[in-house]
């Protein structure tokens, strides 16, 4: 008997302690970094802040925009012959694949390369095949930022080489890169950690190998929920990365701009960027408020016959919502909108309203739906109607 309660109380224990830490809710994280943001990929609702609409330096992850202008604007199997200018301005302290003028590769291999290993060459040849000059992919480069809205953001040339009209913000690329990732291509191939291109006249078989320490299974900075990235380093903008990770059915953006190198040599961008994730899955979920074909409720329609007039009001659609663990535990109440002057013939399926939460400003819905058929009375409907005024 005595061991029996020991058990009950060790069980009620672990239940506790499970509980807690489903719920359990980590701080606002210090980073090193000068500008960061997280957002969520569906909704853009802001997780985590710091200077988010600060100018600042992108470096190599200007390279999700060439990569996707690239996609859109050329087939894959195209074949892309590097001009001689397109490799001959490139400083020797910028990473480069060794591209050598004359050779030829498709442009799904040049995109790899790129985002892969960074390279800038890639990049600018890709930009020669697009526009027949930096100058001109530019301004394509720009012209894509207009009509992506962004007011904050200026691109000079493809791969992020320094120029002082080459800058952006954490929250415009935040923006870009969820652009980016609605297109399957871009996502297959800014998930890669390693990727080759083949031997040529001119050079053997190149292979390479990602410099996103977060999609690396071998690296300590490995983020298990890490999709997607790109990272970036000049001197002026120091350490970059743009990051994409997917826990369950919430998909963060994380953008780094400026982080130092910590002290054990290692870029602060992984550590920093693994901090906001952790942040970003221990406070926010994205949670069912609301199962389809639920009974919301039932009213009654005045004019329907006897056995039809009680009509339950289903919810048509599952509502998803991103909710905070605080709000989780308060509770969330919907807001039920009903349409006027609701009278038989009602016909099942019907759309008869509309419910609504309410978080953060942001709206997640569905419709009501009618459950089934409400006939007409045969007393006229003025009758019942003198008939509700009387009582």
């Amino acid at each position: 008997m005595k061991n029996k309660k020991i058990l009950t109380i060790l069980i009620i224990i672990i239940i506790t302690i499970n509980h807690s830490v489903s719920f359990s809710t980590s701080k606002i994280p210090e980073i090193s970094a000068k500008s960061a943001i997280l957002i969520d990929n569906s909704t853009e609702k802001i997780l985590y802040a710091k200077n988010e609409t600060q100018k600042m330096y992108p470096a190599s992850t200007t390279k999700i925009l060439t990569a996707i202008l690239a996609i859109e604007n050329c087939n894959q199997n195209d074949i892309v012959t590097v001009p001689y200018e397109a490799i001959s301005t490139i400083s020797s302290d910028y990473s480069i694949a060794a591209l050598q003028a004359g050779e030829q590769f498709t442009v799904r291999e040049l995109i790899q390369v790129m985002l892969v290993h960074s390279a800038n060459d890639a990049a600018n040849v890709l930009a020669y095949h697009i526009s027949g000059s930096i100058e001109n992919f530019a301004k394509l480069m720009n012209k894509k930022i207009k009509k992506l809205g962004l007011k904050n953001t200026h691109f000079t040339n493809p791969s992020g080489m320094h120029n002082e009209n080459h800058y952006t913000t954490a929250t415009d690329l935040a923006i870009i890169m969820k652009y980016c990732m609605k297109n399957d291509i871009f996502k297959q191939i800014s998930a890669l950690t390693n990727c080759k291109i083949p031997a040529t006249d001119k050079y053997e078989e190149r292979n390479f190998y990602t410099t996103n320490e977060l999609l690396d299974p071998t690296s300590s900075n490995y983020y298990k929920y890490a999709i997607a990235g790109k990272t970036g380093y000049t001197s002026q903008a120091q350490n970059c990365l743009v990051s994409v990770s997917k826990k369950d059915d919430l998909e963060l953006i994380c953008i780094i701009l400026s982080a130092d190198t910590s002290t054990d040599n290692s870029s602060s961008k992984f550590i920093d960027t693994k901090a906001i994730f952790d942040y970003g899955y221990s406070n926010y979920t994205i949670s069912k408020l609301k199962e389809r074909n639920t009974i919301e409720k039932q009213i009654e329609i005045i004019n329907g016959t006897k056995e039809t007039k009680k009509l339950d009001i289903l919810v048509l659609n599952d509502i998803y919502a991103l909710v905070s663990q605080k709000d989780l535990e308060n509770g969330i109440l919907p807001e039920i909108k009903l349409e006027k002057n609701l009278f038989a013939p009602i016909y099942e399926g019907q759309k008869i309203g509309k419910i609504i939460y309410t978080i953060d400003n942001l709206e997640y819905s569905s419709d009501l739906i009618a459950a089934h058929n409400v006939e007409t009375s045969k007393i006229p409907i003025f009758i019942i109607r003198f008939i509700l005024i009387i009582l």
